[in-house]
């Protein structure tokens, strides 16, 4: 970037800059009992909280006092204190990156390697290592790239997260869920509830940014952290684990020019700051300068959808934001955006057409429908997204075939923890028949995984009925309907 884009670039991000102002009520919450509802946070887990840990207070007070301060001095909280906290947070069984480091072999002389750790991010010799690069299966077949870092930039990056989410967590916008502190999936799916059970949806943008962790800009990120950021060693750590490129495994080093690799622990922050300023600000503004009608957004990570009271308004949007993304980079999925007619006034008039009832649309796992109640009111139904049960069915089916000659009980705890899990996280109201379903099949294919081990196997249903009772959790629901909660 020479010097004249970037002096025009800097003009656009101090204008973005301007429009930190708070989202309307409108945008954020759709009624204000959602405010209530949705934005009930989980309860975080307790941690040690060192002094280190306790001085970021200060700068929490200072960033919610002063919106446009640019904070120079930083570095200093990034110390053996900061570095020990982020090392406990990490996972302990986490694949290890290019260095074969896991956290246990890290915790050997834990003292010693952190107080070498802080001196070398204070002299400037620090070297951020390239990830390797992992490929995991997705829903529609294809492959999801991962980066994994070595376990010291995991610890570097983790400190710093820390350290930024006290600046961040003050200007995010409460419409952003995702990878937040206190924040979750439910309480997003909970604010979407809200607003379209309110009554004042009629159109969903169910919208779909095309690779995006891949396609984040590097000057953009670099010029959005700093209206907050001012300290270079900060911003310089960030730049190095940016272009620190990837090992793929061909054992061939990538360079990395552009993206940000999905698996670093920077990396869910730094698309929070991206669209912080790209998406929610930009929304924010749109829905209290050009918007007719009600709307409001709801935003998880990269994925997000956007309701409307008035068709013109969703169409002018959807037009506006591919414009929008287009100038930071970004690229909205042709096949997977999509504007529909959904909600309580709209069910109402396709059923008044003769069209039939409105279209579905996903979002974090669950598939929104338009439906009634038992009284015959509207109510949005909530079922688990068909391809990702059938996904992880198949990762269940294929995990049986490496635990055959485990003993049942070894089987059936294991199948006991994925259904649980399951449960835990689609135990919504409405989606009682498909938790049904997803312990039914789990219960088959034990069954069939039994009777395959041996041909003189007489494993019977009269015989799998109680091990399915013993070890299979029954469905519940876990998250009940924010007004209920």
């Amino acid at each position: 970037m020479n010097g004249t884009e970037k002096s025009d670039d800097a003009v656009v991000a101090t204008k973005l800059a301007n429009t930190r102002a708070r989202a309307p009520e409108e945008l954020v919450e759709p009624r204000a009992s959602a405010k209530r509802s949705a934005t009930r946070s989980y309860t975080v887990r307790a941690q040690p909280r060192a002094a280190a840990i306790q001085r970021l207070d200060r700068v929490r007070s200072v960033a919610r006092g002063r919106r446009k301060e640019r904070f120079t001095t930083l570095m200093p909280y990034l110390d053996v204190a900061m570095l020990k906290f982020a090392y406990g947070e990490l996972k302990h069984d986490a694949a290890p990156g290019v260095d074969g480091v896991t956290w246990r072999d890290y915790g050997e002389g834990l003292d010693e390697r952190l107080a070498d750790l802080e001196n070398r991010l204070h002299r400037g010799s620090y070297r951020a290592q390239p990830s390797r690069r992992h490929f995991i299966p997705k829903a529609d077949g294809r492959l999801r790239p991962l980066g994994i870092a070595a376990l010291e930039d995991k610890i570097v990056q983790r400190a710093v997260v820390e350290i930024l989410n006290a600046i961040y967590e003050e200007d995010f916008l409460d419409l952003s869920y995702g990878f937040r502190p206190g924040r979750g999936q439910h309480d997003a799916l909970n604010a979407l509830a809200v607003g379209i059970n309110g009554g004042r949806v009629n159109w969903v943008l169910d919208a779909d940014i095309r690779a995006f962790f891949d396609s984040i800009d590097h000057a953009w990120t670099m010029l959005l952290l700093e209206h907050r950021i001012g300290d270079r060693r900060i911003l310089r750590l960030i730049r190095k684990w940016l272009t620190a490129g990837a090992i793929g495994e061909d054992g061939v080093r990538q360079p990395a020019t552009v993206g940000s690799p999905q698996g670093a622990v920077i990396s869910p922050l730094l698309a929070n700051v991206y669209l912080h300023y790209v998406y929610d600000l930009w929304a924010a503004q749109w829905s209290r300068t050009k918007a007719r009608g009600a709307m409001f957004v709801v935003r998880y990570a990269d994925d997000t959808a956007a309701c409307f009271e008035h068709q013109d308004d969703a169409e002018r949007f959807v037009a506006d934001l591919r414009l929008r993304m287009g100038m930071f980079g970004l690229e909205l999925h042709a096949d997977k955006t999509r504007l529909i007619e959904f909600g309580k006034r709209a069910a109402a008039n396709r059923e008044e057409r003769g069209e039939g009832k409105p279209d579905t649309f996903d979002f974090l796992g669950f598939t929104h429908i338009c439906g009634r109640s038992r009284r015959g009111y509207f109510l949005l139904h909530r079922h688990t997204k068909r391809k990702s049960m059938m996904a992880k069915l198949q990762e269940v089916a294929e995990e049986l075939r490496e635990r055959w000659h485990a003993s049942i009980a070894e089987q059936g705890k294991w199948l006991g923890q994925i259904v649980r899990g399951h449960i835990q996280y689609f135990g919504v109201p409405t989606n009682s028949h498909a938790l049904q379903a997803f312990r039914h099949h789990v219960s088959v294919l034990w069954y069939r995984a039994l009777k395959r081990r041996s041909q003189k196997d007489k494993t019977t249903w009269d015989k799998m009925r109680p091990r399915v009772r013993d070890f299979l959790p029954m469905p519940r629901i876990c998250h009940p309907w924010p007004a209920r909660a």
